[in-house]
């Protein structure tokens, strides 16, 4: 699932791989998909985006935007967008297909479930979209001690932690899995509550924010995702499925795994006891 690292990172690739290049050829709404949305009618995205050349590719907490033009592309959590260079591997099912005139193609998919909008500046209404463009991105200096505080400040008092860094895009892009690593190099426990920390906790913690978010796109994304080339990326995830079981990082223990407010969170008792 795109979450802030991977949007970076595939920003970061789209921009290089089609910056320059001229939408020739759109497919939307192929392969049926009850969760696969799109913004007004996916029949007129040809009419929109056929003739447009992409200008650059930016990212938005979790979402990942391609400037056309004069309209945009966005893509958010649960879209896996694939460049090809051509035709033999682009897959029989897709929810989102740009032929580009080089010949190369960028495909999206969706698995659960994925939103995939073009839209032209002024004329998109999405609050989510509108936070995490306006909101400051731990990817910049905009995210100071004094912003994450006052989103300390306003959490409601039975707030877990995993409540405050991965619910309601506080921090948009940072979901439940950038959320394990962030919390275990804390040494925090997801359901822990926000009102037990204390002013120090509070400071390693917006530290740890940054530094686990900017570590993790640097290296490509994380492990347990993929790029836009179908590889996964180079930051080798702490606490995620991959290590579900095995030996813990800090004190060689079992990295224990639980559900909690609607995804599983991973933890070790002794480095992050509650």
């Amino acid at each position: 699932m795109l979450e802030l690292p991977e949007a970076a990172a595939m920003a970061k690739q789209l921009k290089k791989a089609v910056s320059g290049k001229t939408v020739a050829t759109v497919v939307a709404g192929h392969s049926p998909h009850k969760f696969a949305f799109f913004n007004g009618d996916p029949e007129t995205y040809p009419d929109l985006l056929v003739g447009q050349t992409i200008r650059s590719a930016e990212r938005h907490g979790g979402f990942v935007e391609l400037v056309l033009d004069d309209v945009r592309l966005l893509m958010g959590d649960g879209v896996n967008p694939r460049y090809h260079p051509d035709d033999s591997a682009v897959p029989a099912k897709h929810q989102l297909l740009l032929g580009l005139n080089n010949g190369a193609f960028l495909v999206c998919t969706v698995q659960m479930y994925g939103a995939m909008m073009a839209f032209r500046p002024g004329e998109f209404d999405n609050p989510y979209y509108d936070g995490a463009v306006a909101k400051p991105s731990p990817l910049t200096g905009a995210f100071t001690k004094k912003h994450f505080r006052s989103l300390v400040d306003a959490a409601p008092d039975k707030l877990s932690l995993k409540g405050l860094l991965a619910t309601e895009q506080r921090i948009p892009g940072l979901g439940n899995g950038c959320l394990q690593d962030i919390l275990f190099v804390a040494r925090l426990h997801p359901k822990a509550k926000v009102t037990s920390l204390s002013g120090d906790d509070v400071d390693r913690l917006c530290k740890t924010v940054v530094g686990v978010l900017k570590d993790m796109p640097a290296k490509g994304g994380r492990d347990t995702e993929k790029d836009l080339y179908g590889q996964p990326g180079g930051y080798r995830t702490l606490l995620s499925a991959k290590t579900f079981g095995k030996p813990c990082p800090g004190c060689g223990g079992t990295i224990e795994r639980a559900a909690y407010l609607g995804g599983n969170v991973y933890f070790c008792q002794t480095c992050q006891p509650l």
